[in-house]
C-alpha cells in the first residue's frame, strides 16, 4: 500500500471539494480499490501505484481547471473520469496502413504515393520538411501522424503552429483579441484534430495543454520536449523565424515543417526561411525531404487541374523573367563591347 498527499493552496474549500465533499466521493467511487480522504486543505490517497498515479493526475488537473475556472462541479469531476477512461480505451495503432482512427470511426490513411513517403519519412527521421502544393494533404497527415504519437504515447503533448502573415488584410483591424484574430489562421489544424479526435476528449487536450495550438511567435525561447511539433505555412516564415522554431527541438521530440513554394505571402523583398533551409540542410542526415506533386491533390478534381495550371504560368513566367533579364544584361553590355572593338581597330 503507497500513500500520497495533495495539499490544496490558495483553494476555497467547499469550491473545490463540493457540498459534503461531494466531488471527493464522486472520485473515490470511480476508485474503489483504492482510499481517498480529505482533512481540512490535504487529499490522502491510499493504494497501488498505477491507480494512485492515475488519480493524482486527475486531481492535478481539477486543481488547474480550478485555478481558471474558480469551482469544481461534479460534472468538471465526471469530464475528468472520462477522459481518463478514453485514455485507458485508446488502441495503439499497428498496422501499417492506418495511421489513426477518425473520431467517427473512420479509417484516416495515406491515399498517394507521396503521402505514404511521408508517412515513411517520419517513421525514420526526427525531422522532416514536406513541401507541396495545396490540396495534397500535407497538412492532414501531419496531423494525423502527430494524433498516433499521441494515441501510442511515443510523446506527451503536440504542439502545432504556424506563422501568422497578413495576406491583404492587417490584423489589427480584425475585432477582437489576439486568439480571435489568429484563429481564422489556424482554423485548418482544428479542423483536422476534429476529424481525429472526439469532441469531448478534444477540449481536454486543450484545456490540458496536451495539445497546443499557437502562431509561431509563441515558440521563442522555449525547449520542445517529448513532443510532435508541427509548423505549418512554413513557406512564410522568414529565415531567422525558422531557424528559431527548429532550433527549439528537445532531445525527445518529432518535427515536421510544411509549406507551399508557391503560395508565399512575404513582402517581395523577404527570402523565405523555408526555401532557404531546404537549401542549407539538404545534406544533414536524419533529415527527410517529401517533395509532393499535383498528381498528389485529393480535393474535388478541378483542384489538380487549377494548381497544374498556375505552376505552367509560373513556369511560363519565370522563362520570361529570364529572358528579359539576359536582353537587358546584354544591351548593357554592348556599349563596352563596341568599345572594345574600337579599341582593337585603332
Amino acid at each position: 500500500m503507497v500513500e500520497k498527499t495533495i495539499t490544496l493552496e490558495n483553494i476555497s474549500l467547499i469550491d473545490f471539494l463540493g457540498l459534503e465533499n461531494q466531488n471527493i466521493k464522486q472520485l473515490a467511487a470511480a476508485f474503489p480499490s483504492s482510499k481517498i480522504i480529505s482533512r481540512g486543505n490535504e487529499i490522502k490517497i491510499q493504494g497501488q501505484t498505477p491507480e494512485i498515479t492515475k488519480i493524482h493526475e486527475i486531481l492535478s488537473s481539477l486543481i488547474e481547471h480550478y485555478h481558471q475556472y474558480g469551482k469544481i462541479t461534479d460534472k468538471s469531476v465526471h469530464k475528468f473520469l472520462a477522459a481518463d477512461n478514453d485514455f485507458e480505451d485508446d488502441v495503439v495503432i499497428t498496422s501499417p496502413d492506418v495511421i489513426v482512427y477518425g473520431s467517427k470511426g473512420g479509417v484516416i490513411k495515406a491515399k498517394t504515393p507521396s503521402q505514404h513517403r511521408l508517412v515513411e519519412a517520419v517513421a525514420k527521421n526526427d525531422l522532416v520538411f514536406a513541401l507541396g502544393p495545396a490540396g495534397t494533404g500535407k497538412t492532414f497527415i501531419s496531423v494525423a501522424m502527430a494524433v498516433r504519437a499521441l494515441k501510442n504515447k511515443e510523446v506527451k503533448k503536440i504542439i502545432i503552429s504556424r506563422p501568422v502573415v497578413e495576406a491583404g488584410e492587417s490584423l489589427g483591424f480584425l475585432p477582437g483579441d489576439m486568439k480571435d484574430k489568429v484563429d481564422p489562421y489556424l482554423r485548418p489544424i482544428y479542423d483536422a484534430l476534429e476529424e481525429m479526435i472526439p469532441v469531448e476528449k478534444l477540449k481536454y487536450y486543450y484545456e490540458n495543454k496536451i495539445i497546443e495550438i499557437a502562431p509561431l511567435a509563441y515558440m521563442r525561447g522555449r525547449t520542445l520536449n517529448n513532443a510532435f511539433v508541427l509548423l505549418d505555412e512554413a513557406q512564410n516564415t522568414t529565415p531567422m523565424q525558422i531557424k528559431m522554431f527548429m532550433t527549439r527541438m528537445g532531445p525527445t521530440s518529432k518535427v515536421m515543417i510544411n509549406g507551399d513554394r508557391t503560395q508565399i505571402d512575404l513582402p517581395r523583398n523577404q527570402r523565405s526561411g523555408l526555401i532557404e533551409a531546404m537549401t542549407v540542410l539538404k545534406d544533414i542526415k536524419g533529415i527527410g525531404f517529401v517533395e509532393m506533386q499535383a498528381e498528389d491533390v485529393v480535393r474535388h478534381r478541378l483542384v489538380k487541374s487549377i494548381v497544374e495550371a498556375y505552376t505552367k504560368f509560373d513556369d511560363k513566367r519565370q522563362k520570361e523573367r529570364e529572358e528579359r533579364e539576359k536582353v537587358d544584361s546584354d544591351a548593357q553590355d554592348a556599349p563596352r563591347r563596341r568599345q572594345n572593338f574600337r579599341r582593337y581597330d585603332d
